[in-house]
């Protein structure tokens, strides 16, 4: 077994895995010696020379809700790579996982002056990280909350903005499996505010080359709707990563390792909205744990 070289981390027989609802998945292959998919995210950092903070502030998360328990998503935004964290504590009232023990660990590195309501049934809430956050130029002023949508037919959960100000509803999130429920997924897609389906293709959105992961989840948002692809295997991030133009040297880490990263199953999603007559990619994600 190798030990962690620089800022790449590998895989120990004690590993857990989990997907970004933070769902157990078993590895695809033999995963002892191989990275993890936190190396991902440190290499995204190093690529966007951000404050080196950055990695005392994981530790530090690390040390206060365990390894291999927070999800992170690597955003593009234009040509612009941001951050984001998400936490789950599927306790509810009886977490152990809250915003408010969050903000207590990170203090050190985010000043942060929001207070959460502990009452609240959410089983996950996230904050952005970007570089003048990182680099004390901004303070934490957003958290985004989820809660649960009882009497749904399918999995199902809503994101609220919390701020000193207000709470204010964000996004629907909607989990189909993406073998058994097509239908409703092509339906849930066309049922949109954003798209026209007789001009944007519904192919242009679910693609094709994806639909073998194991979940899909369609979003609508206040002023785009949104797909997420869950668990795919390491050629279909590589697909992503290319099709939405993901820095060449993040394409490049994944290529040259591809057998070190073969074991692990990804999750990847875009926002999109039609403008004109065409079809809008607003941002898009790759996700892991650390």
């Amino acid at each position: 077994m190798r030990e962690a070289k620089g800022r790449l981390e590998y895989a120990t027989a004690e590993d857990v895995f989990f997907d970004f609802c933070l769902w157990e998945y078993r590895p695809v292959v033999p995963f002892e010696g191989k990275l993890r998919s936190a190396s991902l995210l440190f290499h995204s950092f190093e690529l966007a020379g951000v404050d080196e903070r950055v990695f005392d502030l994981v530790a530090t998360i690390r040390k206060g809700f365990g390894i291999c328990q927070t999800v992170w998503g690597v955003k593009r935004v234009a040509d612009d790579i941001r951050w984001e964290f998400y936490f789950y504590d599927y306790g509810r009232r009886e977490r152990k996982r809250s915003i408010t023990k969050l903000l207590d660990i990170v203090r050190p590195y985010l000043c942060c002056n929001l207070e959460a309501n502990e009452n609240l049934l959410y089983f996950m809430f996230s904050i952005d990280i970007d570089k003048n956050l990182l680099s004390g130029l901004r303070t934490l002023e957003e958290i985004h909350m989820y809660i649960g949508n009882p009497g749904s037919t399918v999995s199902s959960g809503i994101c609220y903005s919390l701020t000193r100000d207000q709470t204010r509803m964000e996004n629907f999130y909607f989990f189909f499996d993406a073998k058994k429920e097509m239908e409703d997924i092509l339906g849930k897609i066309a049922c949109s505010a954003h798209v026209d389906t007789k001009t944007i293709p519904i192919d242009r959105i679910l693609w094709p080359e994806m639909r073998g992961c194991r979940i899909i989840v369609v979003a609508n948002k206040q002023q785009n709707d949104a797909i997420y692809f869950s668990r795919v295997d390491v050629d279909r991030l590589l697909f992503f990563l290319e099709k939405m133009n993901y820095p060449k040297e993040l394409v490049s880490f994944v290529k040259e390792n591809r057998s070190d990263l073969d074991h692990l199953l990804y999750d990847v999603g875009y926002d999109y909205r039609m403008e004109g007559r065409d079809l809008a990619i607003l941002k898009s994600g790759f996700y892991g744990i650390f």
